[in-house]
Order: structure tokens, then sequence, then C-alpha cells
């Protein structure tokens, strides 16, 4: 597939999605920022779909287990799927863990603009270490997005840094496991 074909792909889902959120949204009182807001979740989709996807299909395809299209395929169900199961647990400390919104008081526009510059400036860095080839993670991107949106917009109190310790062990426990599983699995391979 060539550039100009995914540029038009993708200027094509960004429209529908700003079509479906000004039909959704109707005339509300900052209702074009909202769709602006909509297209802002429709770019870091895009990158989101390009690094996560990858992340499991290459994998799979490059050691000759999967095709293709059966990668695809599965990633799609379990990409989904996890979406669907646990997603609302992400999304609530996206939402309002790392960032407390009632923190913003009476003007929860400066919330809304701070999380979508939030989703902006992760989706441009999706972008741009894509680009460059360099390792990059999504979750990553927006939890430092929605904290470098919050303390642009509130300062460094309105962190919940306990949830912020919470999310970086969990940069650290999990690389560790994962090497401790594989440690078990070779020893045990080891021995057949």
């Amino acid at each position: 597939m060539n550039n100009t074909f995914k540029i038009i792909l993708g200027s094509a889902f960004a429209a529908a999605v700003a079509f479906y959120a000004s039909y959704i949204i109707g005339d509300t009182y900052h209702g074009g920022f909202l769709v602006l807001a909509a297209v802002f979740g429709a770019y870091m989709a895009m990158n989101i779909g390009t690094n996560n996807v990858a992340n499991n299909v290459v994998p799979a395809v490059g050691s000759g287990a999967l095709t293709i299209g059966g990668a695809i395929l599965i990633a799609s169900i379990f990409e989904a799927a996890g979406v669907l199961i646990a997603g609302g647990d992400v999304v609530g400390t996206i939402k309002k863990g790392i960032i407390d919104p009632a923190a913003f008081g009476g003007a929860p526009m400066i919330f809304v603009y701070a999380m979508s510059a939030a989703l902006l400036a992760a989706a441009l860095w999706l972008n741009l270490a894509t680009w460059f080839k360099a390792p990059v993670s999504t979750a990553h991107s927006i939890v430092g997005g929605v904290l470098g949106g919050g303390i642009a917009s509130g300062g460094f109190a309105i962190v919940s840094w306990a949830t912020m310790g919470k999310i970086a062990s969990s940069w650290i426990i999990s690389p560790v496991l994962c090497g401790v599983i594989a440690a078990v699995f070779y020893v045990i391979k080891g021995f057949n």
C-alpha cells in the first residue's frame, strides 16, 4: 500500500469520525472543539493500531507460526475483546485516576483542553517515533500526555502520585515477571 493511499484512507477515517461526532454532539456549547477532540482520538487510534497490532502480529508471522491474514484475524478478535472486557478499568484510570477532573472546579473546559492536548501530543509522539522506527509504547505515551497536560494546566499538586507510582511499578514488574516465566520455560524445555 503506497503512502498516498494510506494518507487518503486515514483522512477518510478522521473525516468520518468528525462527521459522526458532529452528528452526535449537535449544536452544544464548545461542540466544534469536541469534534476536534474526536478527530484527535481518531488520529490516536490509528497510531495505536499501527503499534499495538504490529507488536502481536510481527512475532507470529515472522516465526512462521501464522500467516499474515490469520495473525490479523486473531489480533482483531483479541484486541477488541481486550477493550470490551478490560478497557473500562484502563479508561477509568486515564479519565480520572492520574488527574482528578474535580480539581478543575468550575472550569471543566480547562480539563477538556488539557486532555485534548494530551491526546494530540501522545498521537504526534507515537507517529513520530513510528516514523523513525523507534520502540514506543502507546500506553506510556498517553500516560505521559495526561501527566504533562495535567501539570501544565493545574500544577504538580493536581497529579495523583500514588496512581502514577502504581503505573510506573507495572513498567518494572511486567518485564521482570516475563523474564522469570521465560527462564522457567527455558529450564523446562532444557530437560526435554
